[in-house]
Order: structure tokens, then C-alpha cells, then sequence
């Protein structure tokens, strides 16, 4: 599963660090440099974020706006927030627009957008559907002014092969890819079970895609078993992490200072992206688990 340097450099670079709203993005690269001496260093940058699904119960029953969970990001000290959308209050320009310019008055940089997709479809038609969906939310993730979009694999179908649901979702991808690019936003898969459940799956994917707009929406947490070697794998693609410090079923406990060594070892650039997901109340919950992120990105950041 061998794939170019130059390709692999590149997202490199460009890390998960679709660092919007005034923070220099080398996601916008229109491709990667063809000069030796162009070369983007190898030393980390890991970023402070927090994603909006962490305060998902206040989102889902109103009581926190994504304007609050912006100000709430400026509390919390993070560098960039992340915005599921499944919140949004409006969908419509003028909308994403104003919250943009709100995000950009408070000095708060979206690492991206989030959306649910299935590109797992046997039904051509239903991957058509898919697609047309990236592509609308590729727009709209412009109008945020990020450059990063988040999607999902999708689950298999009743008998379908891992091979038949890799297939379906590079189909789907592909394209979506080609007109991501003319935006200058990456498209992240997630680990997020389903086709995905494995990162051997992942790296095929992505290598099939070979473009510098596809890369991994890191969730760290998401591998059910022998986590460590299936982050390993994905670092090299990784545009944007997220960060739970447990995985599987029985919420085992993962070595954060371990994943972070990985990260820095990768040369990773971007964000570390809380999305917490415990028992306990997000607004104290939330702050706990920055504090195990703050010091471990400043730690292993070498650049």
C-alpha cells in the first residue's frame, strides 16, 4: 500500500491544520510544492480544539447556541472549534456568514465542519445522493471560511465485503474530492466504525483516492481493539483529530502521552480536537479533558 512522497509530505503539511478565520491554513496549498527546497518541515504543531458534539445533550435541547459554544471556546482557551453541524440554527449564507464574522470578532478559528454521510451504498443512486450532500456542505463549509469538512464512512450492508464497501466509497469520494479542491477544503473521513472500524481500510481508501484534498478525521477512540498501531497507521493521512481518552465498549483507558509521542514522532500539524463524550456533566467534564490535552500539545510541539 505504497503511495508517493510527494503526496505523503503534503498532507503532512497540511495536517489537520485547516486553521481558518485569520490562522494560516496550508490546507488552501493549491498542490504541493515542486521544489526540493519546498519542502514542509517535519516538526509537529499540535492545536487545542474542541469539537461542538462535546456539548451535544446542551445542543440537542437548546440550551447552548453554536454562537455559545463559540464563547464557550474562547473560555475554555482553545486555538479553533469544531462545528457539527447537526446544530446549526440555519443553513441558509446569510446565516453561516454572520456566524463566521461572530467567530472572527471573538478571535476563534474553525478547524472545520462536521456532517453525517453514508457513502457505503450498493444503490448507485443513494451515493449520487451522497455526493450531491458533500458537495453542498463543501460550499457551505466555505462560507464558514474553514477549510476542513468531516465525513463518514458509512456501514455495511447485510453481506457486503469490506472490499465491495471500499470500493463504494472511493466512487463517492473521488469526486467529491475534485470539487473540494476548487474550494480548498479537504475532505476527512473519520475512524468512526462501519468500513472504517479499521485503519487498514482507511489507508486503502485514501490511497485509492491519492489526492492531497482526501485525507483522516482522526477519532483516536473509535478503533474497538489494539488501538496504538491502528493511530500509527493514520497519522501519516491524518487532517484533524479527535480526542476521547478511552476507547471500545468497555471505555479502557487510553495512554494519551503515548498517542502524542505518534503524533510528534508523524511530524502532525493541527488540531487535537476535544469531543467528549463521559457521564459527567460536559461543563465540568469538558475542562477536564482539555486539561489532559493542553499540556501534551504543548509538550510535543517541536515547531
Amino acid at each position: 500500500m505504497s503511495r508517493s512522497p510527494s503526496r505523503r509530505n503534503f498532507l503532512r503539511a497540511v495536517g489537520a491544520g485547516a486553521l481558518a478565520a485569520g490562522v494560516p491554513a496550508a490546507a488552501k496549498a493549491a498542490s504541493p510544492p515542486a521544489e526540493e527546497s519546498m519542502k514542509p518541515s517535519t516538526k509537529a504543531r499540535l492545536f487545542v480544539g474542541c469539537c461542538a458534539y462535546s456539548f451535544s445533550k446542551y445542543m440537542e435541547s437548546g440550551r447552548m447556541s453554536m454562537e455559545d459554544f463559540i464563547l464557550k471556546g474562547v473560555e475554555l482557551g482553545v486555538h479553533g472549534v469544531d462545528i457539527t453541524t447537526y446544530w446549526l440554527k440555519s443553513t441558509e449564507p446569510a446565516y453561516l456568514a454572520e456566524l463566521r464574522h461572530f467567530a472572527y470578532k471573538n478571535g476563534m478559528p474553525f478547524s472545520g465542519a462536521a456532517i453525517g454521510t453514508n457513502m457505503c451504498q450498493p444503490d448507485p443512486t443513494k451515493r449520487a445522493e451522497e455526493l450531491a450532500k458533500i458537495k453542498q456542505w463543501v460550499d457551505r463549509t466555505e462560507l464558514l471560511g474553514a477549510s476542513h469538512l468531516r465525513v463518514f464512512g458509512g456501514e455495511l450492508p447485510p453481506g457486503a465485503s469490506d472490499e465491495q464497501g471500499v470500493q463504494w466509497v472511493v466512487e463517492t469520494m473521488k469526486p467529491a474530492c475534485d470539487y473540494a479542491a476548487t474550494k480548498g477544503i479537504i475532505l476527512g473521513i473519520e475512524s468512526h466504525g462501519g468500513i472504517t472500524s479499521k485503519a487498514s481500510n482507511i489507508v486503502e481508501i485514501l490511497r485509492r483516492l491519492d489526492s492531497p484534498y482526501a485525507g483522516c478525521n482522526l477519532d483516536i477512540s473509535n478503533f474497538p481493539e489494539n488501538p496504538y498501531p491502528q493511530i500509527e497507521a493514520c497519522i501519516p493521512y491524518a487532517t484533524h483529530t479527535h480526542v476521547r481518552d478511552f476507547y471500545g465498549e468497555k471505555k479502557t483507558p487510553l495512554d494519551l502521552d503515548r498517542v502524542w509521542q505518534m503524533f510528534a514522532k508523524g511530524g502532525y500539524k493541527g488540531y487535537m480536537s476535544a469531543e467528549y463524550e463521559g457521564e459527567e456533566d460536559a461543563m465540568t467534564g469538558v475542562p477536564k479533558l482539555l486539561a489532559k490535552i493542553k499540556p501534551l500539545c504543548e509538550k510535543y510541539s517541536t515547531a
